[in-house]
């Protein structure tokens, strides 16, 4: 890694890191893409098609999609036909070279084209070779096919949306992908810690299924926890019917007490102090019997007023509250733009385009975007002329 002073350069925590990188859609790119803005060097590996999502959404250029490029900046775009040997062999050599090898293939796909770990490891004992696939290696199900809408099916959100609608539905977002993608990149850097402790690469793989049912179930598992299945499976509160943002006289808005002097506050705030004697709503577990009765409570006073009334008198109480949102609206947002979390920034061949903030702040090692989304195969001479000459010099 490079050192300025004896500590890393301040280009992000992994400044000096090169990370291979095989994935397309979205839970891989996603994961390489928190790497390379975090200071990670991600060489994007494409066949001559390119990653599927290049062809997603508006675009000025072709291959060059709304959804790739909120995918894949701060990387470079390296494009190999892996079913060539000579292509192959560019592999091998850049391989050599890193730190980090990712893909999202399924372990028979990376098999037929030399790419399992044992035959990346044998190039690179010290790599950390990671990947993502629907089910745990070795299981049953392990070469089963999975995309996101399988994954929230099968892993409880569907029928939790039909618990609420009568109907099971899919969250309008890929939730599963973007919460395995973030998975990856977490267990990538960990396993990069361990490394830089004792000097050994290893294998990391993120399984979809198990990772969502475990995001899904703390709170859901129950009375499944203690083995009583009488008390039944799933957190009483998240389907309450009154569970939505409440209806003001002019719109809506989003509020939530959790704790005992929220709720008081929250009562004083509705005008209706007695809430706070009455046995049902009390204290939390007999609010935890009665929730539904107490959002329909809250909901009926709230209806009384201006969502900007209820605004300014939440925030005088100090209580949770916030604005119910479309997508667009985001884009006007106050905070969001007092931070800068949109920010416009010129493309060099795609012109203006607008790009989110990096989320994650760190005091002596900030990231940063480094460039935006590459065109397809833009670093492929550089890279391997690069990887080339450094076999000659070996």
């Amino acid at each position: 890694m490079s050192q300025t002073n004896g500590r890393p350069a301040a280009n992000g925590p992994l400044s000096g890191f090169r990370v291979i990188d095989l994935t397309i859609n979205v839970l891989g790119p996603l994961a390489t893409q928190h790497l390379g803005d975090l200071g990670a060097e991600v060489i994007k590996i494409e066949e001559p098609g390119g990653d599927y999502t290049r062809h997603v959404g508006p675009a000025r250029s072709p291959a060059m999609g709304a959804f790739f490029l909120n995918l894949n900046r701060n990387k470079k775009s390296v494009v190999l036909n892996l079913k060539e040997p000579e292509a192959r062999d560019h592999l091998m050599a850049l391989v050599a070279t890193a730190d980090v090898f990712v893909h999202s293939m399924r372990a028979s796909a990376a098999r037929r084209l030399g790419i399992d770990y044992q035959q990346i490891q044998a190039v690179n004992p010290r790599i950390v070779y990671a990947w993502a696939g629907g089910f745990r290696p070795g299981s049953s199900l392990a070469e089963a096919p999975a995309f996101d809408d399988v994954i929230q099916a099968r892993c409880g959100l569907s029928g939790m949306i039909g618990r609420v609608t009568g109907r099971p539905g899919y969250l309008p977002t890929v939730l599963a992908d973007k919460f395995c993608g973030n998975a990856l990149a977490s267990a990538i850097g960990m396993a990069l810690l361990w490394r830089e402790r004792t000097g050994e690469g290893q294998e990391v793989h993120v399984p979809m299924l198990d990772s969502m049912v475990a995001l899904n179930m703390p709170e859901h598992l129950w009375g499944a926890t203690l083995r009583e299945p009488e008390q039944g499976v799933g957190y009483l509160r998240m389907f309450t019917p009154n569970r939505r943002p409440y209806a003001t006289r002019d719109g809506h808005i989003a509020v939530m007490a959790n704790n005992d002097a929220q709720y008081r506050r929250l009562y004083d705030a509705i005008g209706k102090p007695d809430l706070a004697t009455d046995p049902r709503f009390a204290i939390t577990a007999n609010r935890a019997r009665n929730i539904d009765i107490l959002y329909g409570i809250v909901a009926e006073a709230v209806a009384l007023r201006t969502t900007a009334e209820w605004n300014d008198l939440f925030a005088q109480a100090d209580i949770p509250h916030g604005p119910v949102y479309d997508l667009a609206d985001l884009l006007t947002d106050p905070y969001l733009d007092e931070v800068g979390f949109f920010r416009e920034m010129d493309h060099p061949t795609e012109g203006s385009v607008v790009a989110m903030d990096i989320t994650t702040s760190f005091s002596a090692s900030p990231g940063r975007i480094r460039s935006l989304a590459p065109r397809l195969g833009e670093h492929t001479e550089e890279i391997l002329a690069a990887a080339s000459s450094r076999d000659d010099t070996e």
